[in-house]
């Protein structure tokens, strides 16, 4: 392989090998993705987290290629088999499919029919029948009967010959990357119901009879489909072939490859037929069963890669969803029998009473439900109310709307928040070590009102693969899905920044540098020494140390400290940088601050020296405009139709307002208020072509939504954003289902 793993990555990027170099340097030395993006810009000359999140991928993946490389090269070099032309082929391999069809034919491996064969001497005879065709097959073969060696008769000499040349036809690795290059291209997957299994498997009807290319399947419809075939629903076929092509007599297109490799053709001598038999044989029980098996890999590799892309984008607006901030706020965690759980919050996000109301069914105890709340939001100065939207949610939003109606005097206002995940943080570590002497049930009604309060602060409590915001997200790689969100988790909380005097344990575990174990001994020495008045005074924390320090104080706020610019995002290394800035203007650090004239009046380049350029200045001059300014979105709520309370109230042509809770790649789910959330599909997301959801909408987004067909008994809701779209005139097609609990 003659390029570098860094000039490989830098063309894949389209960058310069010299800021790959200056990346890998910086990562292999401890430093994270949000600290390099954010502080090491001239390093790397402004490479993005976007950029270094896909180096580092990439750069994992090559040197686990490079691994396989050496110890497939060191594996061959052992049997004395490795020429200078292996080699440089073994050498050349840019990837670990590639690699592996080449290392095929010398990989240790169980005695197979073609070993025995040739432990019985038959090589000569496969040799003999694939170099002269005009040779007899069964005359060549009786010289080659030896009772003492397993070789019956002609007809076993024969089957020996042909286990020889299958395995060679198999393992030749130019051959197999041509064969499984035509059969990605020209194949399909095709699936059928099993008998018997149409009224259980409903769900999966789109599959029942269903076929689609390989390479125009997207990622929804693989992993659907594979579901469909773990729940022993649905049968799945790899076809080489579309059926015309694989009905037409002869040789298929594949065998013909096979033949031509190795010369073999059909010329009327008495080998030929023999050795097209073997061809065949070869093709159908060995070639075509090992590249399904390739190809069946691929497809479910690529549809976990954008499923996973899918879930960590929807995740990071999720997280990135705007904050309600400091507002004193109402929890209810709905429910029937059990009742609805209620938690009040103040504007810190403290606990300040808990409690359980039982107005629907079969208590139906409202109007006392009624009484209480009021007296709670009263006593408390409540000014929103965060309900959960599962179970009895819809019942419990009518209650909070009758609550405001009569007592408009407390001017509150009410708010759907998914839930998802609520019950995980309940029965979780942190959260009876975070709320010890509360009841299990009340602690979701907890995280509920601290989830509109600040949903990054609150949500990085759950593992985030419990929000629920991803397709398929079971069938997933536990370790893809999880590196990923993880990423994602963390480029989100560093991008915000994080308060050290307020955050939680699991909150600062995800600042740059911080492991779970120093986030502990954050929090353990602010409870016994008090707010942390500097970032200087972090390194007084034990195994805080150099590097974990570097690495993270840039990213930690201490409000109202000794130092006005550790409330910001510059880095304490910048500090000498602001302070020439302070002087330059005539003043101090802190008039300086927010002082928007006086920034704008300083040259960027007059401050760049050796250690922070152009890139780094600049940041710092904007950072003094806003300092700590949050990047989320300003906060909004959206209003459900009243008397639109389940499935059956929905009607063709209504437009509703409504809440983004998923997208996926075929489309976005919208919450209506209704239990049940419906389909925007992507043909209906805008009047023009749409490539990705995404770029339309993302999750915790209000939109307008009309209904464009209802299906009760599948539990499907057809939307569209198109509002002049008419019912029944094909828009907003492929109404989907997504249970709101």
């Amino acid at each position: 392989m003659t390029t570098s793993i860094e000039g490989r990555i830098a063309e894949e990027l389209g960058v310069r090998e010299r800021q790959v170099r200056a990346a890998v340097e910086l990562l292999d030395g401890g430093s994270t993705v949000p600290f390099i993006a954010r502080y090491r810009k001239e390093a790397t000359e402004s490479l993005d987290d976007a950029q270094l999140r896909t180096l580092e991928e990439r750069l994992r993946y090559l040197r686990e290629l490079e691994e396989r490389r050496t110890a497939i090269l060191e594996s061959v070099r052992e049997q004395g088999k490795l020429d200078a032309a292996l080699e440089a082929s073994i050498r050349a391999a840019e990837t670990k499919a590639r690699l592996e069809d080449i290392y095929l034919p010398f990989k240790p491996k169980r005695r197979t029919k073609a070993q025995i064969a040739r432990e019985a001497g038959l090589e000569p005879l496969a040799d003999g029948l694939l170099g002269d065709p005009s040779v007899d097959p069964l005359a060549a073969a009786a010289a080659f009967v030896d009772g003492d060696r397993g070789v019956a008769d002609a007809a076993a000499a024969l089957e020996g010959a042909r286990a020889i040349l299958t395995e060679r036809f198999s393992e030749d690795a130019d051959l197999t990357g041509e064969l499984r290059e035509r059969m990605w291209t020209r194949g399909r997957l095709a699936a059928k119901v099993r008998d018997g299994q149409e009224e259980a498997g409903a769900k999966f009807a789109d599959y029942f009879d269903f076929a689609e290319p390989f390479t125009a399947l997207p990622s929804h419809r693989v992993l659907a489909m594979l579901r469909g075939e773990k729940e022993n629903v649905l049968d799945l076929v790899l076809e080489p072939e579309e059926p015309e092509t694989a009905e037409r007599p002869g040789p298929s297109a594949y065998e013909n490859m096979i033949a031509r490799r190795f010369e073999i053709a059909d010329r009327g001598r008495p080998g030929d037929k023999w050795l097209g038999d073997t061809v065949r044989w070869a093709w159908r029980t060995r070639i075509q069963v090992h590249l399904g098996i390739d190809l069946r890999l691929r497809l479910r590799t690529a549809a976990e890669d954008e499923a996973v892309r899918v879930f960590a984008s929807n995740l990071r607006d999720l997280l990135l969803a705007a904050p309600a901030g400091t507002r004193a706020t109402l929890g209810l965690d709905p429910g029937f029998r059990t009742g609805v759980k209620v938690a009040v919050v103040d504007a810190t996000g403290k606990v300040v009473a808990t409690d359980v109301i039982h107005p629907h069914v079969p208590a139906n105890k409202w109007d006392q439900a009624l009484a209480k709340l009021a007296r709670l939001a009263k006593e408390h100065a409540v000014d929103l109310i965060a309900i959960g939207n599962g179970t009895a949610s819809r019942e419990t939003d009518k209650l909070a709307g009758e609550l405001i109606d009569k007592h408009p005097e407390l001017k509150l206002t009410k708010v759907m928040v998914s839930e998802a995940g609520a019950s995980v943080y309940s029965a979780s570590a942190f959260a009876s070590q975070e709320l010890p002497d509360m009841d299990v049930s009340l602690r979701g009604a907890v995280s509920i009102a601290r989830r509109l309060q600040d949903p990054l602060a609150e949500l990085v409590k759950i593992d985030p693969k419990s929000i629920g915001v991803g397709q398929y997200q079971h069938d997933l790689s536990e370790v893809k899905l999880s590196r990923s969100l993880d990423a994602v988790v963390e480029d989100c909380v560093n991008g915000v920044g994080v308060d050290v005097n307020t955050a939680s344990a699991p909150l600062l575990s995800r600042v740059s540098g911080i492991s779970s174990g120093l986030a502990e001994n954050i929090v353990a020495h602010r409870d016994t020494n008090g707010p942390f008045r500097s970032r200087k005074a972090l390194k007084d924390v034990a195994r805080l140390g150099p590097k974990a320090y570097e690495q993270c104080a840039g990213f930690l706020r201490i409000r109202g400290g000794d130092d006005p610019l550790d409330g910001s995002s510059v880095h304490p290394e910048a500090y000498p940088v602001v302070r020439r800035m302070g002087k330059s203007a005539g003043g101090e650090v802190a008039s300086l601050i927010g002082n928007t004239d006086a920034l704008r009046a300083l040259r960027a380049a007059d401050f760049v020296d050796d250690m922070f350029g152009l890139p780094t200045v600049t940041d710092i001059l904007k950072e003094l405009e806003k300092p700590g300014r949050d990047p989320r979105p300003a906060f909004r709520t959206a209003t459900f139709k009243e008397g639109v309370e389940k499935l059956g109230d929905l009607e063709p042509g209504m437009v509703l307002e409504g809440v983004v809770t998923n997208v996926a790649a075929f489309g976005a789910f919208v919450d209506v208020g209704v239990h049940q959330d419906g389909l925007v599909h992507v043909s209906a997301l805008s009047k023009t072509f749409v490539k990705d959801p995404r770029d339309v909408v993302k999750p915790g987004d209000i939109v307008k939504v009309k209904v464009m067909d209802v299906d009760v008994e599948r539990k499907r809701i057809s939307l569209t954003l198109r509002l002049d779209d008419e019912p029944g005139a094909g828009g907003g097609s492929g109404g989907g289902q997504q249970g709101r609990g």
